[in-house]
């Protein structure tokens, strides 16, 4: 709060409160999503903006996501890509490229500002990248040359062309579903001459592949289908090649029409070297250095992140639309300019506001996810390659490689113990001197991060976008609603499937989550988060830490327990205790790192130029909104865990043994000498049933809370912890009536 003299004392009269003015500018996200000092990525964000709200807007505006195919005017979008830079940032500069180090943040950005408009557009640009990342992560230095370095845009004079990669793994397979483990994409070998490289037989049916109206080269997912090959691979496919080239028909989609999606067929002859990553032979086998497994966990790490923030600028951008649509509801009617209805209109009601401080409130938390989940890949990438360095300057491989880096993980938990060298990784960019243990440190929240991304930004943000939808009345499901608003919401399913839906992502957070390195960063989060709390105690920050606390404490009660019947409670199968736990976490994740970057913009907005005088009503609208998202986090884990403590226990029943241990007329008669009182407080309890009287009508005896005394009472000091929220989210919800917008939105509608 400021006040107008911060050295003498105040009163209420003198305390100046600050206001939001205007909606958040690109320098405040600059500074919140730490690219501040990133004038590359600057000049990115503007010329993708460019694109996004220029030729994109114009093709949904004149309906072009009303046709399935893929049109000429959808094609006018590649150049558009092109030009702008879009294509070429996935690019190292010695293959075309510009940026230079990761590109994790670039392509995370690039998504977020194609979907603010649309993520049909989003996918289509991103998706060439995706088929090239198989080839970028694990190709063989001639296979990025040719394929990487190819996808640049062609220069005037130049005579090649230009590649357009796609990505097909997903099969027709009944039943199977996004199972990417079983393949029905075969190879074989068709031809191997002596002294000779290979020819392989490669037959793969895809489905759902982007870019196959237009791509020239696929990598493909395919298993052995030849003793004389191991196991799976992924190949490179050209459209030259000899046999079966066979696009397929568009997909009917409801969604992402500005995509290309079909069900291709190929049927191809192609040279061994085609194999991503190459291979050896060991005795008379094709032996691929890299399974199709290991190439994809390699890929689908890094951009899963950029999909989840195709959601969250879905909520970001559905702020503005929905203020304006507030505001102008009653004009045209009865009430004279200037008054309450024809300035306000809808916003003279509380509940449009409040559900609309829920929606921004998901979009920041969703949008601080994601990047900070970029960033860490940014980070994790160079020690990924010094870690593979090392492994193979030292000849580590197979389990020799894993128990190295499982001693690295003791030495980086045993670096986090109070009274190490430091108590836990902060903000700062404090890490250990050790390549390899700040490698496993990066790699263990890495692993966390991703999956939590995809899931919590996709799945809650969809529920989140039918929000928003709903506060445009019917204008939201009309294909004329300022900001596309009813579109992106159906994209939005879409998005929460892409590379693996909900249950791939928990699944995968369930096996990450309890690594012990990562539990022992998250233990110190919340130590850090109970600083934040006394500093600044209006973020929320206090509720979110003791509901960390009470995360870990059922985590720990349920890897330990077991059910009614003695079945172990945490277990890969047992999706009904996993599967609630990994959703807990994404709300504690998401709320943590929006609250972290509010932090961060009020330490370094105001160094900046362009914040000015507005810099502190957004930082105190902001602080509101960490408050009711970490409320909401909160409340969320305290529902999830209160269920899976307790859901698994048997509830007591009228019968011998629950009876066992209640106390006879004739004991308390007999006790009441000894302990003056008893009888009468124990017949003023619930379950009292005095002798030859009915039990109680209820299910039975009421519930010991035995063994569970620490989890109840941090979940009624949870419940404490929520003191306040109402009251930031009342604020924040006031804020709305008073912040300054556009006349109308940047790009057409």
């Amino acid at each position: 709060m400021e006040t107008a003299n911060p050295g003498a004392p105040t009163s209420p009269s003198d305390t100046v409160v600050p206001v939001l003015s205007t909606l958040p500018s690109d320098e405040v996200r600059q500074v919140q999503w730490r690219f501040a000092d990133r004038y590359d990525l600057h000049l990115l964000v503007q010329a993708v903006r460019g694109v996004a709200r220029g030729p994109v807007a114009r093709l949904v505006g004149a309906g072009a996501r009303n046709s399935h195919e893929w049109t000429e005017a959808k094609a006018s979008l590649l150049p558009a890509f092109d030009e702008s830079g879009i294509t070429a940032a996935f690019l190292d500069p010695d293959q075309g490229g510009y940026l230079e180090g990761p590109k994790n943040l670039a392509l995370a950005l690039i998504a977020f500002e194609l979907a603010w408009v649309d993520a049909g557009a989003a996918t289509c640009a991103l998706a060439s990248n995706l088929g090239l990342a198989p080839i970028h992560e694990r190709g063989t230095a001639e296979q990025r040359t040719k394929y990487v370095a190819g996808a640049a845009p062609t220069k005037q004079g130049e005579d090649r062309r230009q590649v357009r990669a796609a990505f097909a793994l997903t099969e027709p397979l009944p039943f199977v579903g996004v199972e990417t483990g079983l393949l029905a994409g075969k190879v074989r070998i068709a031809e191997w001459t002596d002294g000779g490289q290979p020819v392989l037989q490669v037959d793969k049916r895809g489905r759902f592949i982007t870019n196959m109206a237009f791509a020239n080269v696929v990598t493909a997912a395919v298993d052995s289908d030849d003793p004389r090959i191991k196991g799976s691979c992924m190949v490179i496919l050209e459209d030259g090649d000899p046999g079966t080239w066979d696009r397929g028909v568009p997909t009917k989609k409801l969604v992402h029409q500005l995509s290309s999606t079909r069900d291709p067929v190929f049927s191809l002859r192609v040279p061994a070297d085609r194999i991503v990553g190459g291979y050896s032979i060991k005795d008379g086998v094709i032996v691929p250095n890299y399974s199709h497994a290991e190439i994809i966990e390699a890929v689908f790490r890094r951009t899963r992140v950029t999909v989840g923030l195709m959601t969250s600028a879905k909520l970001l951008s559905a702020v503005e639309p929905i203020i304006l649509y507030q505001r102008r509801r009653f004009r045209g009617g009865a009430g004279a300019q200037g008054t309450p209805r024809h300035e306000l209109g809808l916003q003279q009601k509380e509940d449009v506001l409040l559900r609309l401080v829920d929606v921004w409130a998901t979009g920041e938390a969703s949008a601080s996810l994601g990047f900070a989940a970029a960033r860490w890949f940014d980070e994790l990438d160079p020690m990924e390659k010094e870690k593979d360095r090392l492994m193979a300057e030292r000849r580590l491989t197979g389990r020799a490689a894993f128990r190295e880096l499982t001693r690295k993980q003791e030495e980086a938990i045993a670096w986090l113990e109070p009274g190490a060298s430091s108590p836990a990784r902060t903000e700062d960019g404090a890490m250990p001197e050790d390549p390899l243990v700040r490698y496993v440190l990066l790699d263990s929240v890495a692993n966390v991060l991703c999956p939590a991304c995809k899931l919590w930004n996709t799945g809650h943000g969809a529920n989140m976008m039918r929000e928003a939808v709903s506060l445009m009345g019917g204008y939201g499901v009309t294909e004329d609603c300022p900001g596309f608003l009813g579109q992106k919401w159906m994209d939005a399913q879409l998005e929460a499937t892409y590379e693996g839906p909900e249950a791939v992502q928990r699944l995968q957070l369930s096996l990450t989550m309890t690594n012990p390195l990562f539990l022992a960063q998250f233990r110190g989060w919340i130590a850090n988060l109970r600083l934040l709390a006394s500093e600044r105690p209006g973020t929320g920050a206090c509720a979110l830490a003791t509901a960390m606390q009470l995360w870990l404490w059922t985590l720990e009660h349920v890897q330990a327990g077991t059910d009614a019947d003695g079945a172990k409670l945490y277990h890969k199968t047992r999706q009904g205790v996993t599967f609630p736990l990994a959703d807990a976490l994404c709300w504690l994740l998401a709320a943590r790192q929006f609250i972290l970057d509010v932090i961060e913009l009020e330490a370094k907005g105001a160094t900046r130029n362009g914040l000015g005088d507005g810099l502190a009503g957004t930082v105190a609208f902001f602080v509101d909104l960490c408050h009711v998202q970490s409320a909401r986090a909160a409340g969320e884990v305290g529902r999830l865990c209160a269920e899976i403590v307790n859901g698994y226990r048997r509830h007591p029943a009228w019968d011998e043994a629950a009876c066992r241990g209640c106390y006879q007329e004739e004991e308390l008669q007999s006790l009441e000498g000894l302990i003056p009182g008893i009888a009468d407080a124990a017949r003023g309890q619930p379950d009292f049933t005095p002798t030859g009287a009915a039990h109680p009508v209820k299910a039975g005896p009421c519930v010991s809370c035995h063994g569970l005394e620490g989890f109840t009472r941090l979940r009624s000091k949870l419940d404490g912890c929520l003191t306040g929220c109402r009251l930031a989210r009342d604020r924040a919800a006031q804020a709305l009536t008073k912040v300054m917008t556009r006349e109308a939105l940047d790009y057409p509608v």
